[in-house]
């Protein structure tokens, strides 16, 4: 625009609200995840184990259904703590692969391409920038995991009265806290690698490899030294023994062995302390990574 045509005003509009600003990178990411049809097709695939817990549920409390199928549901398949940390470990490998799927490009995208300047310039911090492209991830499997999840307690406590809700509120909570841990450490782990890594392929490989190569190499520990302390650095290990603790089913004692000369070695998980401690310190290492990549320019020497 030519100076001397003074046409230039300043914007009028409505102005987004601070707070929700960052909300504006998740809106247009979808755009281009919902693109791809496999993606969308393994994201309605993810909702089949719900379909199931739902059915489970009704046939508790539809007689005539049980007559019909000749199926005593209740005695093969109790509602209880065991049945919700059941889907929910189930609807949470789920949330993995769909991690897998989005959260690696995310921020390699626009390291790759120098567009962090297009961001950094606008009213937009570094914490809103990561709080964008992590809640890309979150938004997404929430709607997967403890959302889903949620409802469907909530169908339970209707079905089964009031007292039963009251009784078993702490599951509501077990649900939703194990699930956001999970969603928190997969978006905090794929935006990090994300972050370091800026081709997508080797991005995804890296998160794999975080996964499962830490998972066979504590197993390798416990089995040469006799213990379960190798389950600290398995991030899979360290999620179960964390869900298992929130719904109550958590026993330390995990088997024990019997050496040469008759001698019972009781082996014991790590206590859940030591399994929350390790989680903390990864989220504060990918936070620290993160602070450390995500800047307006990078000098390369």
């Amino acid at each position: 625009m030519a100076v001397y045509e003074q046409t230039y005003k300043r914007y009028a509009g409505r102005l987004t609200p601070e707070w929700s600003r960052f909300l504006i990178i998740p809106r247009h990411a979808y755009r281009g995840v919902f693109k791809s049809k496999l993606f969308t097709a393994f994201y309605v695939i993810c909702f089949i184990p719900l379909l199931v817990e739902a059915i489970l549920i009704y046939l508790h409390h539809n007689a005539g259904a049980l007559g019909i199928l000749r199926l005593n549901v209740r005695e093969l398949l109790p509602i209880d703590a065991s049945f919700f940390q059941t889907f929910v470990n189930i609807q949470n490998g789920f949330a993995f692969f769909v991690a897998l799927l989005v959260g690696p490009p995310l921020v390699s995208r626009d390291l790759r391409n120098n567009a962090l300047p297009l961001y950094l310039c606008r009213p937009f911090s570094r914490t809103e920038y990561v709080l964008g492209k992590m809640s890309v991830v979150v938004i997404l499997l929430s709607f997967v995991t403890w959302v889903p999840q949620l409802l469907l307690f909530l169908f339970q406590s209707y079905l089964e009265g009031a007292r039963w809700f009251v009784d078993n509120l702490w599951m509501a909570n077990a649900i939703v806290m194990g699930s956001l841990v999970w969603i928190l450490l997969l978006a905090l782990l794929s935006q990090a690698i994300s972050a370091l890594v800026k081709w997508r392929v080797i991005a995804s490989a890296a998160l794999l490899g975080i996964f499962f190569i830490p998972s066979v190499f504590g197993e390798a520990v416990n089995n040469i030294f006799l213990t379960r302390w190798g389950s600290i650095i398995s991030l899979v290990a360290l999620m179960s023994n964390i869900s298992s603790g929130l719904f109550g089913t958590f026993i330390r004692t995990s088997g024990h062995i019997t050496l040469n000369g008759g001698v019972d070695l009781i082996l014991n998980e790590p206590p859940l302390w030591c399994s929350w401690a390790a989680l903390f310190v990864i989220c504060v290492i990918c936070l620290a990574l993160l602070s450390w990549k995500v800047k307006a320019y990078e000098v390369v020497r």
